[in-house]
């Protein structure tokens, strides 16, 4: 099936006050991430992995070698990233629901043990890539940082919430401060509801 760029859940002024503005959005969702689909439909056509869901074509194309399934692998890796990346965000209530602030505290310690772990990890991040936080095949939840495009499908976990560390995602907003991104993410962004609901 072919890439389609989604539909912001919100206006792209909707997070303006939360600390991402209209351009972040109109650029990060309406440029990079409509060349993610772009190119990936371009990649794909012709190939095994035209009409495969985004999910098999990320796993199907990591670490190949070839450097036409390389390719294949970036932009379909980064539109489902994407895609999940608006998703668990928006405006609102960031009230964070009971069974997720149980299921952190067990993990972490605390919910702000695991925000530090997590800023950590997006900060920690060297060049582009992303934090996670994953459940693991065995149910564990953990806090994990990948380069470039990879994503937690390529390991088996299942992703709740993902933060793009690349420049793109906050050097309007935030010039050169990573940390304090990462830290507004997850204190005015993060919608808790739509991570517990992926628990």
């Amino acid at each position: 099936m072919a890439f389609t760029l989604p539909d912001l859940p919100y206006a792209h002024d909707a997070l303006a006050d939360l600390g991402m503005s209209k351009e972040t959005l109109e650029y990060h969702h309406d440029i990079h991430h409509k060349a993610y689909v772009d190119n990936g439909n371009k990649l794909i056509a012709g190939t095994e992995w035209e009409g495969k869901s985004v999910e098999e074509i990320v796993v199907g194309t990591y670490n190949k070698t070839a450097v036409a399934q390389n390719g294949i692998f970036n932009n379909a890796s980064q539109h489902w990233n994407h895609a999940l990346f608006w998703e668990i965000m928006g405006p609102g209530e960031k009230k964070m629901p009971g069974e997720l602030e149980k299921a952190l505290t067990e993990a972490f310690g605390s919910v702000d043990k695991f925000k530090e772990e997590f800023s950590a990890a997006g900060a920690g991040q060297f060049g582009s890539g992303w934090a996670w936080l994953v459940k693991d095949a065995s149910g564990a939840l953990k806090v994990t940082k990948t380069e470039n495009g990879v994503n937690p499908l390529c390991f088996g976990q299942t992703a709740l919430l993902g933060c793009d560390v690349w420049e793109h995602s906050y050097y309007i907003d935030f010039r050169n401060k990573r940390p304090a991104y990462l830290t507004n993410f997850l204190d005015k962004l993060v919608n808790w509801e739509a991570v517990a609901a992926r628990m």
